[in-house]
């Protein structure tokens, strides 16, 4: 393992600020790992972290193909973690609404410019971002509907469900798109949480990007199979919103069946503990994503399910 500092510039008031990124093997650039942009994604960033060791153990044992190379950049943003921040600390702005970048301007579009300009260069990327709403979710390979997208090679991570979305307008600022536009097969990696380390999620997210490589005849590595993805767009999912505001008792989490009709929750009134509704499935299918907030507010997406079809 190689160390290298791929960005570097100086701040108001902690000094120099420097991004690394983390070579295993050597030879043609074929994937490059991006961990955590926000300072909340300690998932993510552990993800990483594991995902390091595996790759060091095989650099070691010989396990990476000759003439191939990886590249790890755990966190564009540690600053913001290390002050318990989710954002880029002097103007709160977010790194991964700042692509493709802008050499000559503010922070984190210098950063942003600058990290893409070294990533546009490995065949492959792999992106571990943080969820859009804050809960827990089925791990999943999810990817934007560029035109340059390939659900073919996105299966070959072996995760459950490989999800499409049409593209919105601040997608195009974000390092996955750029990353697509600029001719890499980008993918992005979702591990079950943000916040809190999810050991189990962790483990089959790191599995799933050796499991890749391992299928790219990147690396040697002897992987289980994994599942035989479910492709989907994003649209089909159904969101399940509170009818009230209160305390959210879940009955019912991710990855669960669930039949029509049945009571996956209850939202209770937190000055006299009342039920003040009921949370019911309104059609059978598996519960895809569950907030994990102790309160909610009326009219939040609560639930999100994958509908059953009905052969």
């Amino acid at each position: 393992m190689t160390k290298e500092t791929l960005f570097t510039m100086n701040t108001a008031f902690r000094g120099t600020y420097n991004i690394y990124g983390y070579h295993y093997g050597m030879g043609d650039h074929e994937a490059c790992i991006v961990g955590a942009m926000r300072g909340n994604e300690y998932q993510q960033l552990y993800i990483c972290s594991l995902l390091s060791q595996k790759l060091a153990n095989l650099e070691a044992h010989g396990h990476i193909l000759p003439g191939k190379s990886i590249m790890i950049i755990p966190s564009l943003n540690y600053s913001a973690m290390n002050a318990s921040h989710k954002f880029w600390l002097s103007d709160d702005t977010d790194i991964n609404r700042e692509f493709p970048g802008n050499p000559t301007g503010t922070a984190t579009s210098r950063i942003a410019h600058a990290i893409l300009e070294i990533v546009r260069e490995y065949r492959y990327g792999i992106q571990f971002p943080s969820f859009y709403l804050q809960g827990r979710y089925i791990p999943h390979v999810r990817m934007m509907q560029t035109g340059h997208e390939s659900t073919n090679l996105a299966n070959l991570f072996g995760l459950p469900y490989v999800i499409t979305s049409d593209i919105r307008s601040f997608d195009t600022t974000t390092l996955n798109y750029n990353w697509q536009m600029a001719g890499t097969e980008a993918f992005s990696i979702y591990s079950g949480g943000t916040e809190r380390i999810n050991q189990h999620d962790a483990e089959i997210a790191v599995s799933s990007v050796l499991r890749f490589l391992s299928r790219m005849g990147i690396i040697h590595y002897n992987c289980q199979g994994g599942y035989m993805p479910m492709v989907m767009q994003e649209e089909e999912m159904l969101s399940i919103k509170a009818d009230d505001a209160g305390f959210f008792h879940q009955i019912v989490g991710t990855n669960e069946e669930v039949h029509r009709g049945q009571k996956l929750a209850d939202i209770i009134d937190p000055m006299d503990g009342r039920i003040v509704s009921e949370v019911i499935a309104p059609t059978d299918g598996i519960i895809f994503f569950v907030q994990e907030q102790p309160m909610i507010y009326q009219n939040v997406v609560i639930y999100k399910m994958i509908k059953k079809l009905h052969l």
